[in-house]
């Protein structure tokens, strides 16, 4: 946390995009990601919950939905 409140700019120069663990008497306490490391892991979680929302309805035919085209 003191490499932190010294100089939060240095420190992430420093990460070259890696993540950092923010420490607090020795302990993690938080994560530093990059920006495109966050959207990505969000992007993949994402899919992931779909993928799952895909898996569940496939299983169940019951929830079929019929769809006119003209409506899309």
């Amino acid at each position: 946390m003191s490499e932190l409140k010294k100089s939060p700019s240095a420190l992430l120069s420093q990460s070259s995009g890696s993540a950092i663990v923010v420490l607090n008497h020795n302990k993690p306490v938080a994560y530093l990601i990059p920006t495109e490391t966050y959207e990505a892991m969000m992007s993949m979680t994402e899919d992931y919950e779909l993928a799952k929302l895909l898996d569940e309805r496939l299983k169940d035919k019951n929830q079929a939905v019929s769809v006119s085209l003209d409506d899309l």
